[in-house]
């Protein structure tokens, strides 16, 4: 076990159920080599930066790297005792054993061995076995949250017998929180009023660009206790930099013109008032009260310790004025 620095630990919000969330969490995609390789020692540092700057908040899935992002993190927090930090994956993308090709890749974004393929399936029995694997890879006894993972097109199975096994695992312990993560706010909205879900991660769609979970999850949230863990708060890159580049993308594809506009509309307003638009990305991502943490995807201590600071800086808040006067943000943003 890793020998423990002091370190102060962020400021927490806790689930209904009691899980802790700090308001900074680690995304696994990377340590999955999303996009190209992740080297050990990145993948340690991203880690290591995290706990020492004070979160405790750690998530992967088995669709990132087909496991390995399971594996890695696994064994990067063995070095940590498991009551200090909270820990989150996913279920419903099962992976399946295929024979490949020696040198073929995964054709899912990430560079790794094609071992398996994904399969969608929500059904009691694939929910049950793949929360099996995850432990397992894992090397943990127990989950702090599950999310069921873009149930998107498979709302019947999902809000029944998916739901219905996650929440025998709450009943059980196995799992202390449940939930579904997704790319849009319409469904999670549905799961939060029609099942006994304790969290949604929102993908994208409560950032500085845009706010579409305002008319529906958001309000849902508050009324029924259900927090919100927000991810994809640079809109997979379009307000990751100072200035928007000409092909920057957007939800993973290339931005549309009219969007890069107003990411750049939006970039001089802030420089107007002294900060740039990744720190008022990850700053407003936190601000309206249904939010209960933000989790960022990083390839190493650098990008780890990068959004952190962004988090911490002091930001005049009538930026925030400035952008609703001038149509970049709608009334009643915050809630």
């Amino acid at each position: 076990m890793r020998e423990e620095e002091p370190s102060e630990r962020m400021p927490t919000v806790r689930l209904r159920t009691g899980t802790p969330l700090t308001r900074f969490g680690l995304g696994g995609a990377q340590l999955g080599n999303l996009g190209r390789v992740t080297t050990d020692e990145q993948a340690r540092s991203a880690v290591d930066t995290a706990w020492d700057r004070g979160s405790r908040l750690f998530d992967t899935a088995p669709h990132y790297g087909l496991g390995y992002s399971e594996r890695r993190l696994g064994e990067l927090l063995a070095e940590h005792p498991r009551d200090e930090y909270v820990l989150s994956t996913k279920a419903g993308r099962t992976l399946v054993p295929q024979d490949h090709a020696e040198g073929q890749l995964d054709d899912g974004g990430f560079a790794v061995p094609a071992a398996y393929r994904r399969a969608f399936d929500f059904s009691r029995d694939a929910i049950l076995r793949g929360v099996e694997s995850s432990l397992e890879r894992l090397g943990v006894d127990r989950l702090d949250i599950v999310y069921l993972h873009d149930p998107d097109d498979h709302w019947a199975v999902a809000s029944t017998e998916g739901i219905g096994a996650l929440i025998e695992l709450r009943d059980q312990g196995v799992v202390r929180s449940v939930g579904v993560g997704m790319n849009q706010s319409a469904l999670p909205a549905r799961f939060v009023r029609e099942t006994d879900i304790d969290v949604v991660m929102l993908a994208g769609r409560y950032t500085l660009l845009e706010q579409p979970a305002l008319a529906d999850l958001l309000p849902a949230a508050l009324a029924r206790g259900v927090g919100i863990v927000n991810v994809g708060v640079y809109n997979s890159g379009l307000l990751a930099r100072p200035r928007v580049a000409p092909d920057a993308t957007y939800d993973y594809i290339p931005a549309p013109p009219a969007l890069i506009a107003r990411a750049n509309a939006i970039a001089d307003v802030c420089e107007e008032f002294g900060t740039d638009l990744p720190t008022a990305a990850m700053q407003f991502s936190l601000r309206h009260p249904a939010v209960s943490s933000v989790v960022l995807g990083c390839r190493d201590g650098r990008q780890v310790a990068e959004g952190i600071e962004r988090l911490e800086v002091d930001v005049d808040g009538a930026l925030w004025d400035a952008l609703i006067a001038r149509g970049l943000l709608p009334e009643g943003v915050f809630g």
